[in-house]
């Protein structure tokens, strides 16, 4: 049986209510049609689809007009286009705007030749920037500075040897940038280092330079910047460990208030397997032996001695393992339980613990190598889960402290062959190890690692380490990987 067609409703008044239409006028055009490279113009209803007809636009058509188009000629008949372009068939080309090169700096490099690019990650340092005054007194017979407390002046190398001071006196600070532009990495701050980095020499012949850069934490208002320059600064004429001493750069970064760290783009940056700390002043942020000091009252100047000798070892004026020892005698008579005393004491650096927590995640041996006590290095690496700890043991005699030490003092020597000890253990190229300290026990291990960072650290251990970072959270060492703040926060959750 046939099907009967329902009559059209009526409106009220009696008409009937005409059905929409979508005109041509109305329909969208695809993405296809607006984008693809061989489109046909747009044809008139029947509508005709973009991969089956082409218009012909040849010139002997289009020389004869007609009386709907006047100024071209009556095109020829549809005819089906394969998708070849043919004399018979000529499509129409059309640009869409958009331009994609695949050659890029940071693409892999051609075959036969390497990888050539230097990543600078900037630290906007929130902190106060004061400079400590200088002083030119002499104590006597050291040729030292008049003060132990005094620390060098951020544009001097560093010395305790008078003589060893450059003739000139040292020159007016930087001007101060970033207040004018903003307490973050500017725009000009960016284009200032690019323009900067320029001016270091290359060989002739040498690419165009180029650069790229990320916000690793805030697009907006940004702390922490990654650059790509590409080609680096020729080692011919300015090696890596030169660049990152290099006036310049320093005063760069005073002019701005930032930390600028140079690394080798290379897979170990990206992909370390050990990260060894220091302990006092790096992971915690208070020095033990002044806290186990501050526990004998008799007699009272004794907390005040130990610490300027901790300060002094600090600084590489005295030997740390001598300095250790005359510190550890002072220390006769103290009760043993200190050290579980001093467990609650202990303020661990901000960020530390998510940042062992990531490293665990990614499968990143660690270690923590001090200059102070085993018992107390013991508890906290076990608190934090860190996977190695070695300190200096001392002797215990009827529960008190003798002022004596067994073993091999871990300074700066023993430091350095525990680092090696414990990455030859574990199977680990020195070149993915990173080390992390803030005095100068701790510069052979920064040294003997691919990466030594300096972490609010002294002048001296400053100028010399690969990297410095002085800011308030340990958990940047993780930016220095190239990672940025939505995965560190994946990772330390």
């Amino acid at each position: 049986m046939a099907d009967t067609a329902s009559p059209p409703k009526q409106s009220a008044a009696g008409s009937t209510t005409a059905r929409p239409q979508l005109t041509t006028a109305m329909r969208s055009s695809s993405y296809l049609s607006d984008h693809q490279q061989y489109r046909p113009p747009r044809q008139p209803e029947p509508h005709h689809g973009i991969d089956t007809v082409v218009e012909d636009i040849s010139p002997a058509a289009a020389a004869v007009p007609t009386a709907s188009s006047p100024h071209r000629g009556s095109p020829r008949p549809i005819m089906p286009f394969n998708g070849i372009p043919s004399e018979d068939n000529p499509p129409t080309i059309v640009d869409s705007g958009v331009s994609h090169s695949f050659s890029h700096p940071n693409c892999a490099p051609a075959g036969g030749r390497v990888t050539d690019r230097l990543v600078a990650t900037l630290f906007y340092k929130s902190g106060d920037r004061g400079s400590p005054s200088f002083s030119t007194s002499i104590k006597g017979g050291s040729g030292g500075l008049s003060d132990s407390n005094e620390s060098l002046p951020p544009n001097m190398a560093p010395t305790t040897n008078m003589d060893a001071f450059p003739l000139e006196p040292p020159t007016h600070e930087s001007e101060q940038l970033d207040h004018l532009y903003g307490s973050y990495i500017s725009p000009l701050c960016i284009t200032s280092f690019l323009h900067l980095m320029s001016t270091f020499p290359q060989p002739q012949g040498a690419e165009p330079p180029h650069s790229s850069h990320r916000c690793l934490d805030n697009p907006e208002n940004p702390r922490v910047v990654e650059l790509t320059l590409a080609p680096a600064p020729s080692p011919k004429y300015l090696g890596l460990s030169d660049l990152r001493k290099h006036e310049m750069i320093y005063r760069f970064e005073q002019e701005w208030n930032v930390d600028v760290a140079l690394q080798r783009d290379l897979v170990w940056r990206r992909h370390p397997r050990l990260v060894v700390f220091d302990m006092d002043s790096t992971l915690i942020t208070q020095e033990v032996i002044e806290l186990m000091a501050d526990t004998i009252k008799d007699p009272p100047d004794l907390p005040a001695r130990v610490a300027e000798i901790t300060h002094r070892a600090m600084l590489g004026e005295l030997e740390f393992d001598a300095s250790f020892k005359e510190r550890v005698r002072l220390l006769k008579g103290v009760d043993a339980a200190v050290f579980e005393d001093l467990r609650p004491v202990l303020q661990v650096t901000k960020g530390v613990p998510q940042l062992i927590k990531a490293l665990r995640r990614l499968g990143i041996k660690t270690a923590v190598l001090s200059g102070g006590f085993q018992p107390l290095t013991s508890w906290l690496a076990g608190e934090l889960g860190i996977d190695y700890a070695h300190a200096n043991e001392v002797v215990i005699a009827d529960g008190k402290l003798t002022g004596e030490t067994k073993g091999t003092i871990v300074g700066k020597e023993r430091k350095r062959d525990l680092l090696v000890e414990i990455a030859a253990k574990e199977g680990i190229d020195l070149a993915q190890v990173v080390a992390v300290g803030d005095g100068a026990n701790d510069l052979l291990m920064l040294e003997k690692a691919g990466l030594g960072v300096a972490w609010n650290a002294k002048p001296r251990v400053q100028m010399e380490a690969d990297a410095r970072l002085n800011g308030e959270s340990l958990l940047d060492l993780l930016f220095l990987f190239g990672f940025t703040s939505e995965e560190v926060g994946m990772l330390a959750k």
